[in-house]
């Protein structure tokens, strides 16, 4: 099979499997068994591309020109390799969570959520593959439509409230902002295509140069960067599955990803870091960094709090790409694959805590880690790895981080860098401690008896991305090899 068959398949996969599961929705069993075989084989089918890539083959399929310069167009590069591998990867164990969770409590409307997801993973392979701007937006917004209605799955006046916010934000920032930007980029060069130095160098007035990139960083929404960050914490009413993969992995990295797909293709590291036009950018980042992580301290909502956790980890990998610098490129990718590890962990541990227990806030939920040690342990694990300690995998994400501000001399950043570590801390291990060293708020339920573990499928998920906070961080020099290519 051709490189270029295998790329269009991992596009089409899921979408076949959404058939599948539509056609099967009558028998449940087999329904979840072609989601759990979409997911192995779309895993496959990208894997057999990472030889390829690290060899330094190169993989495209262009299609018809629309207009002079502007075709649809797919190309496998090192970052986008290591988003797909990331979430279809991720997508295996989050079908089997799915499984457990929508089982375990008793969710309505499973078979419209299942091909709903696939449709989402689709569309996250075309934004991995995405040869140029064009495509990229394309697949973005379908990203956004598909996943809205997983955020109002439940159909209630709390999710359909807050899928509105959530599908409001993301399609006003990127028609209001990215599209402008996009079609200003097209005006001033002709082209959208990704190309290794960027495409604006001698086509801008520097002085300019700010506000196109303000344009951009603003209407890619799904990387949350304030004030346009509402919508996540919104989309925390969608069932833990979607929060766990999609607004883990898929959804807010399909945004991070194209920050530094914006700033390594399009603007060009040096023609950055040589205008200084990214210095506003630093400040933007670091405000979000910081303000997300206090108000996460605040919040006594599981997922709330986690969801502002993500606001402030996806700030580090936009404070790396306003580096400009090829270390910070280095580690914002880096950041994609240990931060979706670590906090899908946390999510599905949330969901699980959910299942056993329908406790929702930090304060219920004192003593519990004694009567659900695997969940915990998971949840601790995940934790260590999002503060950034060793031997988790968070460490070298945010060790790259720093030596970047260190070397484009940026002091300032290294201080925020550390001031977010120990919030991390005060909002992450605050949960486990509570957990396993605070007495119980109370010690059964009424509806299910004495508190134990939630379903095998509800707890080995996470214990699994546990394992892999763990085996990352002996691996995670793989995944620089893999991103070096893109910074020579």
């Amino acid at each position: 099979m051709s490189n270029q068959s295998i790329l269009i398949l991992s596009i089409l996969i899921p979408l076949i499997g959404g058939i599948g599961i539509s056609l099967l929705h009558r028998a449940p069993n087999l329904r979840e068994a072609c989601t759990l075989i979409s997911s192995i084989v779309l895993a496959f089918v990208v894997y057999s591309l990472l030889p390829k890539i690290l060899s330094g083959e190169t993989v495209n399929i262009t299609f018809r020109e629309i207009l002079p310069g502007l075709a649809l167009q797919f190309n496998v590069e090192p970052l986008g390799m290591l988003f797909a591998c990331t979430a279809s990867g991720l997508w295996i164990i989050n079908s089997l969570y799915s499984i457990g969770y929508m089982r375990g409590n008793q969710e309505e409307n499973q078979t419209r959520f299942y091909i709903y997801f696939t449709i989402a993973i689709s569309s996250s392979m075309g934004i991995a593959f995405a040869g140029n701007m064009f495509t990229l937006f394309i697949f973005y917004e379908i990203l956004t439509l598909s996943t809205y209605p997983l955020v109002a799955h439940k159909q209630n006046s709390e999710a359909k409230s807050g899928a509105r916010i959530y599908l409001g934000l993301l399609i006003g920032t990127s028609v209001g902002f990215q599209l402008v930007a996009i079609i200003w980029t097209y005006l001033i060069t002709g082209t959208l295509d990704f190309t290794p130095e960027g495409i604006l160098n001698g086509k801008i007035d520097p002085t300019l140069l700010p506000i196109l990139l303000a344009l951009y960083m603003f209407g890619i929404g799904k990387a949350a960067l304030m004030p346009f960050h509402l919508w996540l914490p919104s989309a925390m009413v969608a069932p833990t599955p979607v929060s766990a993969l999609l607004h883990a992995v898929a959804v807010v990295k399909a945004g991070v990803f194209t920050v530094l797909k914006v700033v390594i293709y399009i603007f060009g590291i040096e023609f950055l870091s040589e205008t200084g036009a990214s210095t506003w950018l630093i400040w933007a980042a670091s405000f979000t960094l910081l303000a997300a992580s206090i108000v996460a301290i605040t919040k006594d909502n599981l997922k709330a709090r986690l969801a502002y956790s993500t606001i402030s980890q996806l700030s580090y990998i936009v404070l790396g790409a306003a580096l400009a610098s090829s270390i910070g490129i280095l580690g914002g990718g880096l950041h994609i694959a240990t931060h979706a590890i670590g906090k899908i962990t946390l999510f599905m541990c949330a969901g699980a805590i959910y299942v056993a227990t329908h406790k929702t806030e930090i304060s219920d939920m004192t003593g519990l880690g004694r009567k659900m040690p695997f969940t915990y342990a998971a949840f601790t694990i995940g934790s260590l790895s999002i503060i950034g300690l060793p031997p988790f995998a968070g460490t070298w994400s945010k060790w790259y981080l720093a030596l970047a501000a260190a070397d484009t001399q940026t002091w300032m950043v290294i201080g925020v860098y550390m001031l977010s570590s120990l919030l991390n801390v005060w909002y992450l291990l605050s949960i486990v401690a509570k957990g396993f060293f605070a007495p119980p708020s109370e010690t059964s339920d009424p509806s299910t008896g004495t508190i134990k573990e939630a379903p095998l499928l509800c707890v080995l998920p996470p214990c699994l991305t546990a394992v892999g906070c763990i085996a990352l961080f002996f691996f995670a020099d793989r995944i620089v090899e893999l991103l070096r290519p893109i910074v020579n």
